[in-house]
């Protein structure tokens, strides 16, 4: 999986453990499940590993993409031996320079020029070859996985290291994705628009942004190398010109919208159990979520007629970004790292039933994955009405 801000990799297991313990409806033997906020689709595939039938929804052109790779495409369909001929062949290509090394290596340094090269060849390449094929997103999966191993960033794109990292030293190299057995669906769209028409899930599992920071823009490298549309670009950071519009911003960028964003996203999405992560230095605060979460199952009477809600605090390390702290324009470290911790939410809202037992099987899951008693504060007791 690609570096990513918010990434929930350690939280994975504990992600998983709650969603799964809801089970399924009687009408279908896989629980169904909707990650609204995909990402890098980290969550959705561990979901889909775990049996679950996920879509997974994101703006992002290349979220969509790692979407279709790990959860739209059913590993059991799939030719691996074929698809690593076919990206063995992809990786044998000579080196061609293009988009990607004038301005992502000469223009900046987000790769090494040997290696932006061979991405710009091996894109052509995809593009040119395999566009109509079902293996078109998988094989952009590996090419974006490769990239991303051998750049020069902290993981994100607004800006790139002054000296060379030492892994964009090494060659670049492609590799088969880990894909998953079973059905899944990709969805290319905004939540704020999409959460009401989806239909009827077991679970529902949303992680929006937390601040002012576009994905689109932390991940700006990315979203052209799947586009592959050489777009102008600006600034220092070589950072897509649509990056400044205001299509490609989200409501929950925005101060002023993200509540009434999220609020409203949180009432509408049709699930048995909604789980919603959230960080402590973000906008809203816990008890904001939880009065959100309240909300929706007062409106949602339906769901139960002993509706909870409950929350749990797990304490994470923060990006890499804000470990390393602030440089100026000629490298020097200026200012203190204020901290290097913060505290992951997760919030649990459905049938009380469903809500034990999420939280019970996510404090099992999270005490196995390593987190300390401390770093998992037992701030998961229900709150009822």
């Amino acid at each position: 999986m690609i570096k990513y801000l918010g990434s929930k990799r350690r939280l994975v297991p504990t992600l998983a453990a709650m969603a799964t313990s809801v089970g399924g409806s009687s009408h279908s033997s896989r629980p169904s499940a909707l990650d609204l906020f995909s990402g890098t689709a980290r969550v959705a595939m561990a979901l889909k590993h775990a049996g679950m039938r996920v879509t997974a929804v994101d703006s992002a052109t290349y979220a969509h993409v790692l979407a279709e790779t790990y959860v739209a495409t059913d590993a059991c369909l799939v030719d691996i031996e074929e698809l690593a001929e076919v990206l063995a062949s992809l990786d044998r290509l000579p080196g061609r320079a293009g988009y990607v090394t004038d301005v992502f290596c000469e223009q900046s340094r987000y790769f090494h020029p040997d290696n932006g090269r061979r991405i710009d060849a091996i894109r052509d390449a995809i593009e040119e070859d395999w566009a109509a094929s079902p293996l078109y997103s998988v094989l952009l999966t590996s090419l974006l996985e490769a990239a991303d191993r051998v750049d020069s960033t902290t993981g994100l794109q607004m800006a790139y290291l002054k000296q060379w990292a030492p892994r964009a030293l090494r060659p670049l190299e492609l590799r088969v994705p880990a894909l998953v057995a079973g059905p899944g669906e990709a969805v290319l769209g905004d939540a704020s628009v999409l959460a009401g028409t989806l239909g009827a899930y077991d679970l529902a599992y949303l992680d929006p942004p937390y601040n002012q920071h576009r994905y689109f823009g932390n991940y700006h490298v990315w979203e052209t190398l799947v586009r592959w549309d050489a777009p102008e670009h600006y600034g220092v950071a070589c950072k897509r010109v649509d990056c400044r519009d205001d299509e490609t911003a989200s409501r929950f960028n925005r101060r002023r919208d993200m509540p009434v964003a999220l609020a409203s996203v949180i009432a509408e999405v049709d699930s048995s159990l909604l789980l919603v992560s959230y960080n402590n230095e973000s906008w809203l605060s816990a008890e904001d979520l939880v009065g959100m979460c309240r909300e929706r199952l007062e409106r949602r009477s339906v769901v139960s007629s002993d509706p909870a809600v409950a929350i749990l605090g797990l304490d994470q390390p923060r990006y890499v970004g804000a470990r390393i702290g602030i440089h100026n324009p000629a490298g020097e470290k200026v200012g203190t790292v204020s901290h290097v911790r913060n505290t992951e939410l997760i919030v649990a809202a459905g049938p009380t039933d469903l809500v034990r037992r999420a939280v019970e099987a996510g404090l099992v899951a999270a005490a196995a994955s390593g987190l300390s008693a401390s770093e998992v504060p037992v701030a998961a007791a229900m709150l009822l009405d």
